[in-house]
């Protein structure tokens, strides 16, 4: 019997089964765990060891300290005008944002490249630069505010001068989360639709804005984060009042400069916790309307 018509011994055989499956786990990307080992170093030095200072700062108080300084009328006011704020300044930055995102998609019209380009003005805009701007956009003698001013209505150094930075800030993430789905829709889906007897509105209702709702979601709720850790742009366009305009960011600003370290992060910490509760709700909800969808 020659050589090559000899089988492997079974010892050589789960030699050789082994050297398969050592093969077949190899990751196909070469340095996957070395890369993984930097993202998480780099993960854990920027946000979850200042986070973990910021907590074991706050815990110095003690729970009764906590519940103390979180229960004065000034926190409270203050987290209340941030949450109300940033939850209307989102939900407006998410209708308005759909309505410019599908003009910039579906129509065609002078300038439209430039009023597309404008878009991502309050990303690269300084926020202080912004409440400057909006601060003297909406004074009592500015061009927008001279025109509310005979009807009462004042913005800048009130509580809607939050609301309208707020929603100047956050209008950018809900057109751009949108914008990119409305351009991948086909348009067979729409055509097929119409053919079967669906008006506008039912086209719009059940076949364009089940398919844009989860990216609609995912802008709103970046929209309402970037709202809650707004500083720069409202400080110059709110009175700054304690339980009147007063920001959450502008509080524990005040704080610091008291040097009251402990209870800057506490009031940190409360926002942190109220922030990642909210954001895994919408998370949840953007589960459930994709389940739905392919349900």
């Amino acid at each position: 019997m020659s050589l090559a018509d000899s089988k492997p011994g079974p010892g050589l055989d789960l030699g050789l089964g082994w050297l398969r499956r050592g093969r077949t786990r190899r990751h196909i990307l070469p340095g996957l765990g070395l890369s993984l080992g930097i993202t998480l170093f780099v993960l854990s030095l920027i946000v979850f060891l200042p986070t973990a200072a910021m907590v074991g700062d706050a815990a110095t108080l003690g729970v009764g300290g906590l519940i103390r300084l979180l229960a004065t009328s000034r926190v409270l006011g203050a987290f209340k005008v941030s949450l109300g704020c940033a939850a209307l300044a989102a939900l407006t930055s998410a209708v308005f944002g759909l309505l410019i995102a599908w003009v910039l998609v579906r129509t065609r019209f002078p300038f439209r490249r430039l009023a597309d380009a404008m878009v991502d003005l309050p990303f690269a805009l300084p926020t202080s630069v912004a409440g400057i701007a909006l601060s003297t956009l909406y004074a009592p003698n500015g061009w927008l505010g001279s025109w509310l001013a005979p009807y009462g209505i004042r913005v800048s150094f009130t509580v809607i001068g939050v609301y309208v930075a707020l929603t100047f800030v956050g209008l950018p993430f809900v057109v751009r989360s949108v914008q990119p789905v409305l351009q991948d829709l086909e348009a067979e889906q729409e055509e097929a639709a119409h053919m079967l007897g669906a008006g506008r509105l039912q086209i719009f209702s059940r076949v364009i804005f089940p398919a844009i709702l989860p990216s609609l979601t995912a802008g709103f709720a970046m929209a309402f984060a970037r709202g809650l850790g707004e500083y720069g742009s409202v400080i110059f366009i709110s009175s700054n009042k304690p339980g009147v305009s007063e920001i959450v960011p502008l509080l524990i600003v005040n704080e610091l400069e008291q040097f009251d370290f402990a209870g800057a992060a506490a009031i940190g910490t409360l926002m942190l916790v109220l922030s990642l509760v909210i954001l895994c709700v919408i998370m949840l909800l953007q589960r459930l309307v994709r389940s739905s969808r392919h349900g």
